[in-house]
């Protein structure tokens, strides 16, 4: 059931008058009441109506897309290519362009409900969340939660490079949201580069995951172990898997952690390329030669892997095609997948920083 103003003013123990004009913004109240009252209105999740029922179902000229973290060119690939086919003037059936609102989350799950709500708030006409999500049931219950309101308003969701959402009703009895998810594939892409090592002769590869707590993170690694396992390589593989943050400086200190406890490594894989970079600026630092000495992969193929010296050997996931095609989902101008759901290959990209083991060359 909806919430009303009475509920919000229930909550807040004040007057659906005095409700109104906090929300309005048009009177004045005291400081204390309002901010009662906008914290029930969080509380209760609460919509501002429109004056009249027509408008209370459409949605505005606005699209949300939430990304993890701006400056990593991973999500500013994704989101550039999304806000190219959302701003570009083609026609979306209400005759004109939509304002694309790129909703940093830092990677916090309550900034990420928070950009959510405030999306609401505005009616916005599409939702775009983009990378892994935070592998919480809470947390992944209150955002399809909340994406069930935006797509029951009319809002279209969109996935882009995040798992699909449960399809179960929530326990209020909503229904799920209908969203349309295009998964890429972590964990068969890194399944294909570990058993790129693999087939080159190297069996002591260490590796150096995500946080722990992201589906890409977990996807990932359960492609790496999958490739040791069937390789009859799987025992010792958490000592030579190292957790750390998708950037530079993780990528140098879990290079020598992982040297520190195996100084006999061949190889590391690392989950995503700026991972890689730290490696490889590690290894350089303790005299070691890449591939010459330990071979190096990395995932994503960012713009600056192929000028890497050596070319980084990675996993292409294609970011600005994913995006791009996200936005015209979002647009309503493409057809969704079948079952709303799409599996974006990753493809091996093998360059200059692997090669044969020292032993096998």
């Amino acid at each position: 059931m909806a919430v009303t103003l009475a509920d919000v003013a229930a909550r807040a123990q004040v007057s659906s008058a005095t409700v109104s004009r906090v929300l309005s913004g048009n009177y004045p109240v005291s400081e204390a009441t309002r901010a009662r009252v906008l914290r029930a209105v969080d509380e209760l999740d609460y919509v501002l109506n429109g004056p009249a029922s027509a408008l209370a179902a459409a949605t505005s000229d606005l699209v949300g897309i939430l990304v993890n973290d701006i400056a990593d060119p991973f999500f500013g690939i994704i989101a550039g290519a999304v806000q190219s086919e959302i701003g570009g003037g083609r026609p979306n059936g209400r005759g004109g362009e939509k304002l694309a609102v790129v909703c940093n989350t830092g990677g916090s799950p309550k900034r990420e409900l928070t950009y959510l709500t405030l999306l609401q708030r505005q009616r916005a006409a599409a939702v775009v969340l983009t990378g892994g999500a935070v592998e919480d049931p809470e947390h992944a219950a209150a955002v399809t939660a909340k994406l069930g309101r935006l797509s029951a308003a009319g809002t279209r969701v969109v996935l882009c490079g995040r798992p699909p959402l449960t399809t179960a009703p929530g326990a209020d009895g909503e229904a799920p949201p209908a969203a349309v998810t295009l998964a890429f594939d972590n964990q068969g892409g890194a399944q294909r580069l570990t058993e790129h090592l693999l087939a080159l002769g190297h069996r002591r590869i260490g590796y150096i995951a995500g946080p722990a707590n992201r589906t890409t993170t977990r996807y990932r690694l359960e492609g790496h172990l999958a490739a040791l396992a069937a390789a009859g390589l799987a025992e010792g593989a958490d000592r030579l898997t190292v957790h750390g943050l998708y950037d530079r400086a993780s990528g140098y200190d879990a290079a020598l952690e992982l040297l520190r406890r195996s100084p006999d490594l061949t190889a590391i894989a690392a989950a995503n390329d700026s991972i890689a970079l730290g490696v490889c600026a590690a290894l350089r630092d303790r005299g070691l030669r890449i591939p010459e000495d330990v071979s190096v992969t990395g995932f994503d193929d960012l713009p600056f892997s192929v000028d890497a010296v050596p070319a980084l050997t990675t996993v292409r996931l294609p970011l600005h095609e994913a995006g791009a095609r996200a936005g015209r989902l979002a647009m309503g101008r493409e057809t969704p997948p079948p079952g709303g759901v799409a599996t974006i290959r990753a493809d091996l990209m093998a360059r200059a920083s692997t090669a044969p083991p020292p032993s096998a060359a």
